[in-house]
């Protein structure tokens, strides 16, 4: 009896196709380079930098300059020395702060995606690192929110301009709580640790990146604390870490997360601390806690 089953042994075998990579996942390699490696280069960098601190500089003005012709028209030219007591102006000013962000991550947006070429959170490596989780951020930021309460409570000078603008009224001291946690961490961090230090690391090394991003964060909050050297010192450990972080772990997502809870904690207890104060006018003795919470808020928020 004979049978083919000799027959499928003399067939010739078809050669197995090389693996051909996906078009799309290509196209998503292409979309989404490393964020030690970006497609914007330094001087787009710095001029994102420079437009950012232009937005805070002029959004703001733009936004009081209808409250400024109100009290024009009502009462006459308003003095240089009554707007800076002025409750309502000091309200406003805090406000165009929003804005000013909202201008600068468009911005920001435009340069890291080129114009939408690029996935904007993948360019900017905002994913976690497997070395570097939550907790991690937890424990970092609290740990500096420690130190900062040491160094300002054994060398704190006197109140900064930041302190008279959050005393002036509850309504400023809530605003400035916001955008303290809600935007000036993003912003900050798309700016500084995701767009300026990309840049620079490559171009001049990530140790010369972490000393001239970490100078220029600082640089830009002395004139809110110029009166306050511990403040400053403070900030500049602040950055110092933040950067550090990022260039450790290639991501902006840690960094990110130490700042926001770094403000977050600051700002909710910043809302609070009135209630505090009111409470230690019925019971005189404070705790020793309280102290150290009232003398972190007046120079750390």
């Amino acid at each position: 009896m004979i049978t083919d089953e000799s027959s499928s042994f003399l067939e010739p075998v078809a050669d197995k196709p090389p693996d051909v990579p996906d078009p799309a996942s290509l196209e998503q390699t292409a979309r989404s380079p490393d964020p030690d490696n970006p497609p914007w280069g330094v001087l787009k960098a710095l001029l994102t930098w420079f437009v950012s601190i232009a937005c805070l500089a002029i959004v703001p003005l733009l936004v009081v300059i209808p409250y400024i012709l109100y009290v024009y028209l009502s009462s006459g030219a308003p003095r240089a020395d009554a707007l800076a007591t002025d409750k309502n102006f000091l309200f406003l000013s805090i406000l165009g702060v929003i804005p000013a962000h909202l201008l600068t991550f468009g911005v920001a947006w435009i340069v890291v995606t080129d114009w939408g070429r690029h996935r904007f959170w993948l360019t900017l490596g905002f994913t976690w690192p497997k070395s570097f989780g939550p907790w991690k951020c937890v424990g970092l930021a609290v740990l500096l929110l420690a130190i900062g309460a040491l160094v300002t409570s054994y060398f704190g000078g006197s109140k900064t301009q930041l302190d008279l603008l959050i005393e002036s009224s509850y309504q400023t001291r809530v605003a400035t709580a916001f955008l303290a946690a809600a935007t000036g961490p993003f912003v900050e961090e798309l700016v500084y640790r995701g767009i300026l230090y990309s840049a620079l690391q490559r171009a001049v090394g990530v140790t010369m990146a972490v000393v001239l991003v970490s100078v220029l964060f600082a640089g830009v909050h002395v004139y809110q604390y110029y009166n306050n050297l511990a403040v400053i010192a403070v900030i500049t450990l602040l950055s110092v870490t933040l950067t550090v972080v990022r260039a450790a772990t290639g991501r902006l997502l840690p960094s990110f997360m130490i700042h926001l809870i770094f403000n977050g904690i600051q700002s909710l207890i910043l809302v609070l601390q009135p209630f505090f104060q009111k409470a230690n006018t019925v019971v005189p003795n404070k705790l020793p806690a309280t102290n150290l919470i009232e003398t972190v808020l007046r120079h750390l928020s």
